[in-house]
């Protein structure tokens, strides 16, 4: 019985994630659009950068409103009301509110990629607009009303509101004896009052937020790389997905060798000699000088192959000669297929002559 519990608890420690994520769990991760990011950066960047282009493009806007508004107030309130003017009308309205709008646009857009670029770099996919249950699964959709991560987001709101409020309230209470007297300007002082109290408040709440957005998209990459942990026993499922369970690979590897020797053995009838250890080593060495610049060992082994080798040599004639530190040279510096160093040449030369006066003899 305790030894039944103490394999229960053993299996339950492998099953807890307690590892960091594997380079190939992020690589999926990431083809599937799952990444650490943080919606606030883009968003709150965008606010900030939109307040700052009223700061430094106050006068094209200004331009293009008195544009906007001018032409039509002056010269075009008493016209006649035709197709044709309807139409040029539109035009004009339409493409003087698309050049006041254009900088905003563009600044949206290029502060949105540059926020969303420098959290997880530049990333393509279409994984996440895939159609999937359980996206529409009620029972899900409750969990994560009620999960930890919707308190999280909730307390950030209240977060949020709470530092904009505060900022609200202590830039006007400060402008206070200035609101106060508001009722005694000229029309031309209030628009510029409210102007400037608006650019105010929406450089310091965009600054503000960045700071929180920043904040924030740290706790989102604690909280991602945290739900990307792993346990002991998911990396030992991961690593025989990609390499390959140990047993097969070693069977595959046991009948490629035997494959090999295979291919190897029937090379060896080939052969002009079998130069010997004589019972350690053993090389096959063929050579044919209409084809070949120098020898080719077209076999090798030891022990039990070199013995297999020289049962095969003497089965088919092949000469062997005994020779220990010709063959352990060869079979240490040369591979199969591979022609014999050069500081060997004369050696085996010596051995190849004197098998082709044997064959002569013999014949």
């Amino acid at each position: 019985m305790q030894a039944y519990r103490w394999s229960l608890d053993l299996q339950m420690f492998s099953q807890e994630k307690t590892e960091k994520a594997t380079p190939k769990k992020k690589q999926d991760s990431r083809k599937k659009g799952q990444v650490a990011k943080s919606m606030e950066v883009p968003a709150s960047f965008i606010l900030l950068f939109v307040f700052l282009s009223f700061l430094m493009l106050g006068g094209y806007y200004k331009e293009r409103l008195i544009g906007l508004f001018g032409s039509t107030f002056e010269s075009r309130l008493n016209m006649e009301i035709t197709l044709a003017n309807v139409g040029i009308l539109f035009k004009d309205l339409i493409i003087e509110g698309l050049m006041l709008l254009a900088p905003l646009f563009g600044i949206a857009i290029v502060v949105a990629l540059l926020g969303n670029y420098v959290q997880f770099g530049f990333l393509l996919t279409g994984d996440p607009l895939k159609m999937k249950l359980s996206k529409i699964n009620p029972v899900q959709g409750f969990k994560q009303i009620f999960s930890m991560r919707s308190v999280v987001e909730f307390l950030k709101s209240i977060l949020k509101l709470t530092v904009i409020g505060l900022v609200v309230w202590m830039t006007l209470w400060g402008e206070k004896d200035h609101i106060l007297s508001l009722g005694s300007v000229p029309i031309e002082q209030i628009f510029s009052f409210a102007a400037s109290i608006t650019l105010s408040l929406g450089v310091k709440i965009g600054a503000l937020l960045v700071v929180l957005a920043l904040m924030d998209y740290m706790y989102q990459r604690f909280d991602f790389e945290k739900k990307q942990r792993m346990s002991k026993q998911d990396i030992k499922d991961e690593y025989k997905k990609t390499e390959g369970n140990p047993v097969i690979k070693g069977r595959i590897r046991e009948r490629q060798r035997k494959m090999a020797l295979q291919r190897m053995m029937q090379e060896v009838p080939k052969a002009d000699v079998v130069i010997t250890n004589p019972t350690h080593f053993a090389v096959a060495i063929r050579y044919d000088g209409s084809e070949m610049e120098a020898p080719v060992i077209i076999a090798k082994g030891m022990d039990y192959v070199a013995l297999k080798i020289r049962e095969i040599a003497k089965e088919n004639g092949i000469i062997m000669m005994e020779n220990k530190p010709l063959a352990r040279a060869l079979f240490e510096r040369a591979e199969i297929g591979d022609t014999i160093p050069s500081d060997l040449f004369q050696a085996v030369a010596e051995v190849l002559a004197y098998v082709y006066k044997v064959k002569r003899k013999t014949k």
